[in-house]
């Protein structure tokens, strides 16, 4: 009876501390990956323009007005498990008109996610696109719409200016506050830098962004979302579909880099892909998200304002 009791004292002990270790290892992924961590409350001065919706066709969209124009091509190459999809947004702003940024939920932190589409209709955009997923991490240097948020610099970025212009540069070597006296109003932490000065920069073959769960390894085909520049406030907004059999595989980071060399652009910067991928136009969804059209959620947005 005692040896019966002592061994049950142990089997009591043992499985006491393997729900503790279970349960502490399942709060710190929820902390990391679920729970969210709100830094900063992003306070909106949105006058509640509203935007008419038009009749726009999945293989030409256009929009024009005074401040902007817009031209989306549906693009379809290969075919059968080969076959690769992709949206191309040629955008030229106009008038002092600048991309724009936005947060989900109007609040900085970390797992605070809402659908591309959401945070378009919150702010009356008209075109998006999603952005870097800056909430997935804890690091980088982020300013958005001029406001420096998070300062914890560790790969290569993207900064875009006011003057309509934007840049490839690395965190670890430009201050944030040289980037914000430079004018400097958005920056985006993801990569890799795709184009510069016209030229892919480098073979694409084995890269890793970043050693984070779900993010390791990037280089095969995969849904991807890029932003290239052709010329000052001349941009090109490029989502590729892909994880969908017979529809689209999705690009290499080789390709993807090829073709905003293709399109033009000067300089070209990889945003998060995968089932993050979308792209609103005119109150839709006009790709196919994780290829069965269902929206993942994300930090964050560029658009281009009514």
């Amino acid at each position: 009876m005692k040896e019966w009791s002592r061994a049950r004292k142990i089997w009591v002990g043992t499985s006491l501390v393997l729900v503790l270790t279970v349960g502490t290892v399942v709060y710190k992924l929820a902390d990391r990956y679920l729970i969210e961590h709100v830094e900063a409350v992003v306070t909106t001065t949105n006058a509640g323009t509203t935007v008419e919706s038009a009749h726009a066709t999945y293989d030409d969209m256009n929009y024009n007005s005074d401040n902007e124009s817009i031209s989306i091509k549906k693009v379809q190459t290969g075919s059968g498990s080969d076959m690769i999809t992709y949206f191309v947004a040629d955008v030229t702003l106009k008038n002092g008109t600048t991309l724009q940024t936005a947060l989900a939920d109007n609040k900085f932190g970390r797992n605070i996610t809402e659908n591309t589409s959401t945070i378009a209709e919150n702010n009356n955009a008209i075109l998006a696109i999603n952005g870097d997923y800056y909430g997935f991490r804890n690091d980088g240097v982020i300013i958005r719409n001029g406001t420096l948020y998070r300062d914890e610099p560790v790969r290569d970025g993207l900064a875009m200016f006011q003057d309509g212009t934007m840049k490839s540069y690395d965190e670890k070597t430009v201050s944030s506050s040289d980037l914000l006296a430079q004018g400097v109003t958005n920056t985006f932490s993801f990569g890799p830098i795709l184009l510069k000065d016209g030229q892919v920069t480098s073979d694409f073959e084995h890269v890793e962004i970043d050693t984070n769960f779900g993010n390791r390894s990037i280089q095969d085909a995969n849904p991807r979302t890029g932003i290239g520049i052709i010329a000052p406030n001349h941009y090109v907004l490029v989502v590729v579909d892909g994880r969908s059999r017979n529809y689209s595989r999705g690009m290499t980071l080789n390709e993807f880099a090829s073709l905003f060399q293709e399109l033009g652009c000067t300089d070209a910067y990889n945003l998060d892909g995968g089932g993050s991928s979308t792209m609103y136009f005119m109150g839709n969804v006009i790709n196919n998200p994780q290829g069965k059209q269902q929206e993942r959620g994300v930090s964050d947005i560029i658009y281009v304002g009514a």
